[in-house]
């Protein structure tokens, strides 16, 4: 179907790294030409080990799924013939540990303020929410819990 890709780049510049203290910070570059600082986040390895000004890969990850949610729901509430004039998400990963006892994000919610031209009723609203979360990408990449809240 496509191909979707993603640089990633670390270098040392230090002799720390035999010891552990080195710095995690790298690039991401990406095919349209952005590039973004990145980190571990500051919970995870603390600086200056860390960058708090790096997108970590936790944030990067709520952020797709956000984001794919996002595109899916515009895209069939456009098609349902309803105007969206804004939509807004605060959404947020929770990390726990896994019955091994290895931490992954096992929850995102999805908090979205949605602007509509003439608002739907709280029926049609879920029935966007839950098609949009049954074809996004991303949700049908993963199996952390994704939910709405609100």
């Amino acid at each position: 179907m496509s191909e979707h890709r993603a640089s990633v780049h670390w270098q040392s510049n230090d002799d720390g790294f035999a010891s552990g203290k080195y710095s995690r910070v790298h690039r991401w570059r990406f095919d349209g030409g952005v590039e973004v600082l990145a980190s571990p986040s500051p919970a995870v390895v603390k600086p200056p080990f860390s960058d708090p000004a790096g997108v970590d890969p936790e944030e990067a990850f709520v952020a797709a799924i956000a984001s794919c949610h996002l595109l899916t729901f515009l895209y069939l509430a456009q098609r349902r013939g309803l105007i969206v004039t804004e939509y807004t998400d605060e959404a947020v990963g929770f990390m726990t540990k896994n019955p091994q006892g290895v931490p992954w994000v096992s929850r995102v919610e999805l908090r979205p303020v949605i602007g509509f031209s003439t608002v739907p009723d709280a029926a049609t609203l879920a029935e966007l929410h839950h098609r949009a979360h049954e074809q996004c990408f991303i949700a049908n990449s993963v199996k952390t819990e994704i939910v709405v809240v609100g």
